[in-house]
């Protein structure tokens, strides 16, 4: 997207209809979309917590059977 100013515009009505272009066309709004993004977990960290949770509800299990828990 491109805009040049008028002739005879000021800065702050040229500001004013820059901005509202900039919120018509969604960029801001993705732009904050993008910027609070989780990254994505890679295969081999939701395999490591997936053996960590298992170990632990082993845990949980056998201390239950103990009387410990």
């Amino acid at each position: 997207m491109k805009l040049t100013r008028k002739q005879g515009e000021s800065n702050s009505a040229f500001l004013y209809r820059f901005s509202k272009k900039i919120q018509q066309s969604g960029v801001l709004r993705e732009a904050k979309k993008r910027k609070h993004r989780k990254r994505s977990i890679s295969k081999r960290q939701k395999r490591i917590s997936a053996i960590y949770r298992a170990g632990k509800i082993k845990e949980t299990e056998r201390a239950k059977k103990m009387g410990t828990l």
